[in-house]
């Protein structure tokens, strides 16, 4: 296999212009239906217009990029970010897919997918390209700053406008670079990782509800105290994980909110959003269980209301053979083996996975640093991933 040359000037060119969108210190903030993060995805569809592509914006702030003919790789990643994130989270996959169709001239469909980092629901763009997020659930989709998703959606002007999907006809496989978010690469020796499954996910927004009183009059033994009870469950849930879980299952208790949110008034409204995480779905599942039992009795002791809402209920993933053999080949062609590795955070590639043969690409992260605006990975790194990344869709790409 010969190495697709790419342009790697114009790709790290249009890494820093897409940064400058949002730019927060080091990194970006362009949560998912913010107006940088509508800015980002209009100049991806400038940029998939200048590559000769056909670009649309859909209506859920998909923006797909379709390649002359009638076969294609799909290949891409996501430009929303999480608050006050890194410059190459999602983005560096969007920008590399649109320099591998530049550099094979056709072939190649670019996506860039709305919501992946979960401001309402976690791959959100993808779940609805794949045809699994149904109009019910997306009119009850509410962001952690009570935000509702069709109020921010029709901010954006897209709302109405009809879904781009996937056509299992067309595409033929679908290709992810990413940063590893990770220190695994960085330890080396291997400069690039090749990704063999994605871990699963679930997230929970736990609501308590109880009564405002007078913190400073208002006996203990009398109030009914939503955010002690919010309290009480963020400790039992990260003690049942710790109990429960296996050796490669992670957690989080990712947002605690309180209203009225003051020191003097006892909470009458308390919200968390927490989550786990595990490549077994058989130990999710019997984590599920567990979790499932923790919040009614902390409620009824505190006498307030309680209330579980899943946010993200998603299985793991494992990516497809061909794909994986197809990324080494491409990493070895460009002088850089690459490392088998699971993925511990969630893409867009495990949900377009279930429909059709995919995988992804690993670049390194600095430090292991993401999700952070120290998030960096060395120039000469970026270029032969998205090297690597040309050469795998090539071998990939209809005749």
């Amino acid at each position: 296999m010969t190495a697709v040359e790419i342009d790697g000037d114009r790709l790290l060119a249009d890494l820093e212009e897409l940064s400058a969108i949002g730019r927060c210190g080091r990194g970006v903030h362009r949560v998912a239906y913010s107006p940088d993060d509508v800015r980002a995805r209009e100049w991806v569809a400038g940029r998939m217009r200048d590559a000769g592509l056909e670009p649309v914006i859909d209506g859920v702030g998909n923006v797909l990029g379709r390649a002359p003919g009638a076969r294609a790789v799909l290949a891409g990643s996501h430009v929303d970010s999480v608050p006050r994130g890194g410059r190459l989270d999602g983005a560096l996959g969007v920008v590399a897919a649109l320099e591998a169709a530049r550099a094979l001239g056709g072939g190649v469909d670019v996506v860039s997918f709305a919501d992946e980092e979960g401001t309402f629901t976690g791959t959100l763009g993808s779940r609805a390209f794949c045809g699994e997020l149904p109009e019910a659930e997306r009119a009850r989709l509410v962001a952690a700053d009570g935000r509702r998703f069709d109020e921010a959606l029709a901010g954006t002007g897209w709302a109405g406008r009809p879904l781009v999907r996937l056509d299992p006809s067309r595409h033929v496989a679908f290709v992810e670079l990413h940063i590893e978010q990770g220190p695994v690469l960085e330890a080396g020796p291997e400069r690039l990782g090749v990704v063999t499954g994605i871990v699963g996910i679930r997230r929970l927004r736990v609501t308590f509800r109880g009564r405002a009183d007078h913190a400073g009059t208002t006996p203990t033994a009398l109030r009914r105290d939503a955010g002690a009870a919010a309290l009480r469950y963020g400790t039992a849930f990260l003690d049942a994980i710790a109990r429960h879980g296996g050796p490669d299952t992670v957690c989080n208790v990712g947002a605690i909110r309180l209203e009225p949110g003051a020191g003097n008034i006892v909470p009458e409204r308390a919200e968390l959003l927490v989550e786990f995480r595990d490549l077994s779905a058989e130990r999710l599942a019997a984590l599920d269980e567990v979790v499932a039992g923790l919040a009614a009795p902390i409620a009824r002791d505190a006498r307030v209301e309680e209330e579980v809402e899943q946010v993200i209920h998603q299985d793991g993933v494992a990516m497809d053979r061909g794909v994986i053999e197809a990324l080494e080949r491409g990493a070895r062609a460009c002088g850089a083996p690459a490392r088998r590795m699971p993925s511990g955070a969630g893409h867009d590639a495990m949900i377009v996975g279930r429909h059709i043969p995919a995988g992804m690409l690993f670049a390194p992260s600095i430090g292991g640093r993401s999700h952070s605006e120290e998030e960096d990975t060395a120039p000469e790194d970026l270029v032969l991933a998205a090297r690597a990344l040309a050469t795998a869709i090539a071998e990939l790409a209809p005749a």
